[in-house]
């Protein structure tokens, strides 16, 4: 038989009084956890389906933004609640992995945490709700599997019979299939076939949307190649060449200069002159190396100083310099070239010669 003091009941009725407290609290909180991922879900409801509205949006830099993708739209939306943000990572991750249905994923996550509600206030534990979720989500998987079909990558019809449903819904809808079209030449040009037998569509490092100034959305076109808004250094360099020699670096094609802070005394004008001599010599044996492999383009990552394309000029070499990194790996792919980091290490295999045409011409003002 067990017998409680006075005291000891007085301790486990404040327990108990405390827990029902925490739980009280606990579920007092989860309105607003459901009312701020509804709003979210509310807010990229109206942009879903065929008779879908757009968003007009102020960006933080002040420009307009006009869409109906639900990505772009919680994108520039700032939010302070957790359950938000956690649908708008759900939003970002689908992008991410899928490029689609960010919208349909916002709508569905907020009519599941919508049904959810009153199971919690009916004190079901959320671990259970999880466990039930899952459960529906293989059988989801299952049924899936069922209705899934097989689709010949060769066939440009069902290709793009697949490719409108998910890009002729936005605001291009208005140019019929024109971008769809575009979308499916620029997925097969950087496709590459692995030693599997399967295909690689790396649209992230070797797909890249170049914008110009000017013009119409209808006189978009996908390059076979590479295009990066420069111009040759030197206007005396050429323009266009024909299966030219191509030779990738990631090193300046000038004098390097002290990482700190140099004084240097000169004592008479022979000084000054020995100094630039110097300088010259320097940059006359970077350039030699070049010449020696007999590139006709050189394309840099770094700058390139005047005396520089003045020995590039007169062994009849065209220079482009400051290519961003990724330009420059794009090249890499398309011409063969290896990047080279000194111009002490450059041999003949580091040429490309896969390229088969190298042209600038002015688009809109825009050199490229």
């Amino acid at each position: 038989m067990l017998v409680l003091s006075q005291n000891t009941k007085r301790e486990s009725g404040r327990k108990a009084q405390s827990s029902n407290i925490q739980v009280r609290s606990h579920f007092h909180f989860l309105p607003y956890t459901f009312q701020a991922a509804k709003a979210v879900a509310a807010i990229v409801r109206t942009t879903l389906g065929p008779k879908a509205m757009l968003k007009m949006l102020l960006d933080p830099m002040g420009g307009i933004v006009v869409t109906n993708d639900g990505h772009a739209i919680l994108r520039e939306i700032d939010v302070t609640h957790p359950a938000a943000k956690s649908l708008l990572e759900v939003s970002r991750a689908q992008d991410e992995s899928v490029g689609d249905g960010t919208t349909s994923v916002i709508v569905l996550a907020g009519e599941l945490l919508g049904v959810t509600e009153p199971l919690l206030e009916r004190r079901i534990h959320p671990t259970q709700i999880v466990q039930s979720y899952m459960k529906v989500l293989d059988d989801i998987n299952e049924i899936l599997k069922t209705l899934a079909i097989d689709i010949n990558v060769e066939d440009d019809k069902e290709l793009a019979r697949i490719v409108r449903s998910s890009i002729d819904t936005k605001f291009v809808s208005r140019w019929g299939s024109m971008i769809s079209d575009l979308a499916i030449q620029a997925a097969q040009i950087v496709r590459v076939k692995l030693p599997n037998n399967k295909y690689e569509i790396d649209m992230k490092r070797y797909a890249k949307i170049e914008k110009i100034p000017g013009g119409s959305l209808a006189d978009s076109q996908v390059l076979n190649g590479v295009m990066f808004n420069k111009d040759v250094t030197h206007g005396r360099m050429r323009r266009e060449i024909r299966n030219p020699r191509v030779l990738l670096l990631d090193c300046p094609l000038e004098y390097k200069k002290g990482e700190s802070q140099t004084n240097i005394e000169l004592t008479k004008e022979s000084d000054f002159a020995a100094i630039l001599r110097q300088e010259e010599e320097e940059v006359s044996r970077m350039c030699a190396n070049i010449i020696a492999v007999r590139p006709d383009l050189v394309i840099t990552e770094k700058g390139v100083s005047d005396l520089a394309q003045h020995f590039l000029m007169k062994a009849n070499i065209s220079c482009i310099r400051r290519v961003r990194k990724t330009d420059n790996n794009r090249i890499s792919r398309v011409t063969g070239a290896s990047i080279v980091n000194r111009t002490e290490e450059i041999n003949e295999s580091h040429v490309g010669t896969q390229y088969r045409l190298f042209k600038i011409q002015k688009l809109c003002d825009v050199y490229c």
